[in-house]
Parts: structure tokens; C-alpha cells; sequence
């Protein structure tokens, strides 16, 4: 199986695992993650550029999971999140996993937010290796083994 498809099956399979979970995805602190992953995925490479920005608030928008809160808080969140990324991403990166360590004390939160960063970074079909090494260092701030997301 050539490794397109590989990334686009652990994704489809991550949202699957997702949806299963949706009523105990609900807390404030998965909420935070959640957007704070989202943004660090976006930046990974350092920039994020308008069309990427918009794919992944559609993405936002659109995941099943993250309907059980408002679109515009969501987006809001995210947006702040990569504001402190884009403005400078070493420093913005610290305030970001310290965000996404909210979600530390619950483990199946912990685990949907990692899930949502693999989501998010393969959602174009390529989950490359700088979005592959910050979903890991998320693993880290969240106190869960990479290796169980196969990272």
C-alpha cells in the first residue's frame, strides 16, 4: 500500500475513533486542545499561507466531533492560536503546548487531541514529517507514548 494511502486510511480511521467518542469530547479543555493542535499542525512548516488557513477552519467547521461547540468560538480559538505561531513560532509554540496540555488529565481527551492533529495533518492526503514531529511532541506535552499514533 503505497504510503498516500496509508496516511489517508489513519486518518479516515482517527475520525472514525472521533465520532465513537463525541458525547465525553465536550469539556472546555478538549475544546482548547483541540483548537491549539489544530493551529500547530497548520504552522508546522513555520507559515501558513491564507488557502491553508481556510482549509483547515473548513476542516474545523466540518468535523462531527467539534460540533458539540459554537464555529465561532472554534474559529476564534484557532485563530489566536496561530497568531502566536505566525508571529513568532519558537515563543508562540510554548503558549500553543501549554494549551494543548490542558487536556493532559483526561486520557481519552488527550488521545482525541492527538487523534485530530493526525486528522487534520493528513486531511491533504500528506502527513509530512514536520506535522508528523510536532503531533509527537504533542504526544509528549499530553504525557502519551508516540508510538501508540504510530509516530
Amino acid at each position: 500500500m503505497a504510503l498516500w494511502d496509508r496516511v489517508k486510511d489513519s486518518a479516515a480511521t482517527m475520525q472514525t475513533q472521533l465520532v465513537a467518542k463525541r458525547n465525553d469530547l465536550k469539556s472546555g479543555a478538549f475544546r482548547d486542545s483541540s483548537m491549539a493542535m489544530c493551529a500547530l499542525v497548520a504552522a508546522a512548516d513555520g507559515t501558513i499561507d491564507a488557502a491553508e488557513r481556510q482549509r483547515v477552519a473548513q476542516l474545523i467547521a466540518t468535523n462531527e466531533v467539534l460540533q458539540n461547540f459554537p464555529a465561532d468560538d472554534l474559529r476564534r480559538r484557532f485563530d489566536e492560536n496561530l497568531d502566536k505561531l505566525t508571529a513568532d513560532f519558537d515563543f508562540g509554540k510554548v503558549s500553543v503546548m501549554q494549551e494543548i496540555a490542558k487536556a493532559k488529565k483526561k486520557p481519552a481527551e488527550a488521545r482525541a487531541v492527538i487523534q485530530i492533529g493526525i486528522v487534520i495533518g493528513g486531511a491533504d492526503g500528506d502527513f509530512d514529517k514536520t506535522e508528523q514531529a510536532v503531533v509527537r511532541e504533542a504526544c509528549f506535552a499530553l504525557g502519551l507514548p508516540p508510538h501508540e499514533f504510530d509516530l
